[in-house]
Formats: C-alpha cells, sequence, structure tokens
C-alpha cells in the first residue's frame, strides 16, 4: 500500500503543529519551507484539515494554524481513511470502473481486501500524540 503525497504532506502538517506550543500559530509558508514541499500543495492540506475540524485557522496579520484537538484525539486511521477516498488498492475494488474479466471468479479482491483492513487497523490504533513520542527530539530539529 502507498499512500498518496497529499496524505503524507497531511500527516506531516499535523506533526509540524504538534510540536508547537499550544499557544503558538505557525503558518503554510514556514511549514511548506520546512518540508520543501509547495505551498499551494500545503494550502489544500491544511484546507481540508480546516473543515475536519483537527486544526484552527486564523486570518489576517495575526493568523496563523495550530491544533484544534489535542493530538491524542487525532487518530491516524480515520485520518488516512478521509485522505486516501476511496482506497481502491486495485481496479475491481471500484465496481464503476471495473473492467476484470475474472473479477467474478476472482479470490484476490478478498486477500487485498483483508490486507487492507490489517493495516487500516494497526493505524487505527495510534493516534497523533504516539507519533509525537519524541518531541524534543523533533523540536531540536526543527530549530536547526
Amino acid at each position: 500500500m502507498q499512500l498518496t503525497i497529499y496524505t503524507d504532506y497531511t500527516l506531516r502538517v499535523l506533526i509540524y503543529l504538534g510540536i508547537q506550543p499550544e499557544d503558538q500559530r505557525s503558518n503554510i509558508k514556514e511549514i511548506a519551507n520546512f518540508y520543501n514541499i509547495s505551498n499551494n500543495h500545503l494550502s489544500k492540506v491544511v484546507y481540508e484539515l480546516g473543515k475536519l475540524g483537527l486544526i484552527e485557522t486564523v486570518r489576517g496579520r495575526n493568523g496563523g494554524i495550530r491544533l484544534a484537538v489535542a493530538p491524542a484525539e487525532i487518530n491516524l486511521g480515520e485520518v488516512v481513511r478521509h485522505t486516501e477516498r476511496p482506497i481502491n488498492l486495485v481496479e475491481c475494488f471500484d465496481p464503476e470502473k471495473n473492467t476484470c474479466r475474472i473479477s467474478p471468479a476472482c479470490n484476490l479482491k478478498g486477500v487485498l481486501n483483508e490486507a487492507l483492513n490489517a493495516y487500516l487497523s494497526v493505524l487505527d490504533s495510534y493516534t497523533l500524540k504516539d507519533l509525537l513520542i519524541n518531541k524534543d527530539e523533533l523540536k531540536q530539529i526543527l530549530n536547526k
């Protein structure tokens, strides 16, 4: 299973915001510069995270972004499910686009579905807080 760049950036933004002091706001430009990624891509990620209620966005001169909920409340499985929707590992997962001729008798779909559920189950057992267990080490990298 390979995550999209969008999901990767989403998780990176959450980690970045998770290591910031609660009363501090960050901005898209500083996050983009830190990770050396496009402001444009990050704007879309931040917009979506705001719609999900995971981050708070404040416009204006003293604006910025920060987590809207505690890291322990941000489940990684839920984030991945949202950003990867729909998760079609193979063509036959999408009945509208499936052209595979052996699909009606193929057992691969069931095996891959089981694997996908196991993958998501592991992600469900972690929160953003778990990714921040080494917060001090992450802050040192951020401040370099």
